[in-house]
């Protein structure tokens, strides 16, 4: 299942330039938070579960939180758990350059 089918599935929306869209941000969201040029494919579910947070703040951009009719609702940045996972594949810069192993390089 492509990510696009795995977001439709979980936002049940149908505008697949959208989604695409809201994928395509939160896999730059993650390259630039782990100092990377390519998504390791670790990170794919997390990708689609910041696309599914972004969707679902659609609107609401730039709030913390929200009170309406009795209900409070706060907004953390990016939930502990998907921090946790994008942190573990940040590589270290050196000399102000982060350094990535490509696929012709050999382990």
């Amino acid at each position: 299942m492509t990510p696009v089918e795995k977001l439709k599935k979980l936002t049940k929306e149908s505008d697949e330039e959208l989604l695409s869209l809201l994928l395509e941000t939160a896999e730059d969201i993650i390259l630039e938070l782990t100092n990377r040029k390519t998504l390791p494919k670790k990170l794919e579910s997390v990708k689609v579960k910041l696309a599914v947070i972004a969707y679902n703040r659609m609107g609401t951009e730039g709030e913390t939180s929200r009170s309406e009719g009795g209900i409070s609702s706060a907004f953390l940045d990016l939930p502990e758990d998907i921090l946790r996972a994008i942190k573990s594949s940040r590589l270290a810069r050196v000399g102000g350059k982060a350094y990535e192993k490509t696929d012709t390089e050999k382990t």
